[in-house]
């Protein structure tokens, strides 16, 4: 079995761009959440390998929802997925604890390379 991955982000589309790069390069997606709060939930049920995180969504934003995971688990491993332009907030988030961040529009060599280095 593959390593296992949580995809986070409110957009429907994002998840399945994320989750078909991941499953083409053997990785096992084992759940996805629209908004912060839903991740804190699954990644408690599910503890995956590694969660990839939008920045900004309802509910709960990325941010937040990345420090109450490493409440949970300091050893979480959190990839965030960012716009162009919020450069300000991906630095909240490794300063908060993200192990590296992919920009959207995915590429898929990028969203591999920083999954497997975070893995690795």
């Amino acid at each position: 079995m593959g390593q296992t991955v949580l995809i986070v982000d409110d957009a429907a589309f994002m998840r399945m761009m994320i989750k078909d790069i991941l499953t083409k390069n053997g990785y096992d997606v084992v759940g996805e959440a629209q908004d912060g709060a839903q991740a804190v939930e699954k990644y408690q049920e599910l503890t995956p390998d590694l969660v990839t995180m939008d920045i900004t969504m309802p509910e709960m934003d990325g941010i937040t929802a990345l420090k109450e995971i490493k409440k949970i688990n300091g050893d979480a491993k959190i990839i965030m997925c960012s716009a162009m332009g919020q450069q300000a907030m991906v630095i909240d988030a490794i300063q908060a604890g993200a192990k590296d961040f992919i920009v959207k529009p995915f590429q898929a060599d990028r969203v591999i390379e920083a999954i497997s280095k975070v893995l690795s």
